[in-house]
């Protein structure tokens, strides 16, 4: 028996000696094997594209229309910084530089001036459309579909000359302040004011809206705001507005679109959010403790902070101050105290500073438009910077048509639905 179990064990030994080889070449396989595949995964990831969220700091083209200067944190229009433009120009004149790149004379302007004025009115039929809609819709809805139909009494398509769009534009720019006026108006229960070609756009503006014409005061700070608020590269509206000119389609369609966008309480209507906030803190006393809340419960305080401004949004001091004049004219500064408190938490704890529609949004509401006014507001100033990049992308254009990763499911077969 132990002779046997010894043959057994040098036979086993054997076998094992002979199968070493073969396990050290698989064991060396496998791991040729392994190094292949994490080669080959590195491989793959290097070949999996960079996701840039929101297109954070991607550039997608060039523009002549705007841009925030680094050196000096200043947003310029056509090379001119709008803080300057907002001290020694009206409205009109800085819409006349978003559409022909230079400022006007005094004969270009009366000329420029002249054409908007004449433009103002609108159809019957646009006035009883604007009639039909519901009164609890939002006047950012009502005015997307008044300038959709807009683009119904005519037949327009991209890629037409400039000079076309111009006629468009200006047409907007005149009948967007009558259109929104007049819901304004029907949703009161009032009767429309027609407008009026002796004032100025901002004073025809007030006029169709409540039959008067306000102070110089409230007219100069709403004349800023209108410039402030008139044009600030590739946001989200003018993107969306060029992503539509990008396919060829027309400057109506294009302006819609970017109204859709306005709306949005992360672009446009952050003006609204901001004055709803205000309201809701009532008074100065209250704000501390309001703030703290929202910072506990990790909600986002509306107007504070921009993806672009690194030192703070450089319309803010111009608009603060016609914000502050428009406080003494009232003789109520509660919404100014209020924003006081505000600011000094976010920018002395947080760094965050705030945005335009910060002091915007306090500043419509002592001007007296109710707070679903104010982007509608907005569209009537952006319609210049709108138009200006919409023919600035039909004169070199590209169909916008970025590329997306996949992480859905992989290819599969359908199963009859009998089988499913």
């Amino acid at each position: 028996m132990a002779a046997k179990k010894s043959t057994k064990a040098k036979a086993g030994k054997a076998k094992a000696k002979k199968a070493a080889p073969k396990k050290a070449a698989l064991k060396k396989t496998a791991a040729k094997k392994t190094a292949v595949k994490k080669a080959s995964a590195k491989k793959t990831s290097a070949r999996e594209p960079a996701i840039y969220k929101g297109l954070a700091g991607v550039t997608v083209d060039t523009t002549s229309v705007s841009k925030v200067m680094p050196e000096t944190n200043s947003l310029t229009y056509r090379g001119y910084a709008v803080q300057d433009l907002a001290a020694n120009c009206r409205f009109e004149e800085v819409a006349y530089l978003m559409w022909h790149g230079e400022l006007p004379t005094r004969a270009q302007l009366r000329a420029f001036e002249a054409d908007e004025r004449s433009r103002r009115g609108i159809s019957r039929a646009h006035v009883n459309v604007i009639s039909q809609y519901p009164k609890k819709a939002h006047p950012m809805d009502t005015l997307r579909t008044s300038v959709s139909y807009l683009g119904t009494t005519e037949t327009a398509w991209g890629g037409e000359p400039a000079e076309k769009d111009l006629g468009r534009a200006m047409d907007m720019l005149a009948k967007i302040p009558t259109m929104i006026a007049t819901d304004y108006r029907f949703r009161k229960g009032l009767r429309r004011i027609t407008p009026r070609k002796d004032l100025t756009m901002s004073e025809n503006f007030f006029h169709m809206c409540f039959g008067k014409v306000p102070p110089k005061e409230v007219i100069k700070a709403f004349d800023i705001s209108l410039i402030l608020y008139a044009e600030h590269s590739f946001n989200a509206s003018t993107f969306t507005a060029r992503v539509i000119t990008s396919s060829r389609s027309d400057i109506y369609s294009a302006v819609t679109g970017g109204i859709g966008s306005l709306k949005g309480p992360l672009h446009g209507g952050a003006n609204e959010a901001v004055m709803h906030n205000l309201l809701e803190i009532k008074t100065p006393a209250r704000a501390e403790k309001w703030l703290r809340d929202k910072q506990a419960a990790g909600e986002l305080v509306m107007g504070f902070g921009h993806r672009v401004y690194k030192q703070g949004d450089s319309r803010v001091p111009t608009m603060r101050a016609a914000l502050e004049d428009l406080a003494a004219w009232k003789g109520d500064t509660n919404w100014l105290e209020i924003s006081d408190v505000l600011q000094n938490i976010m920018i002395g704890e947080k760094g965050i500073h705030p945005n335009l529609d910060f002091p915007a949004g306090p500043a419509y509401y002592l001007m007296g438009f109710e707070i679903d006014m104010y982007t509608p507001i907005f569209v009537m100033s952006r319609i210049t910077g709108w138009a200006a990049h919409i023919i600035e992308q039909n004169a070199s254009n590209s169909l916008i048509r970025p590329l997306s990763a996949y992480n859905g499911k992989k290819q599969r077969k359908v199963k009859p639905i009998t089988k499913r």
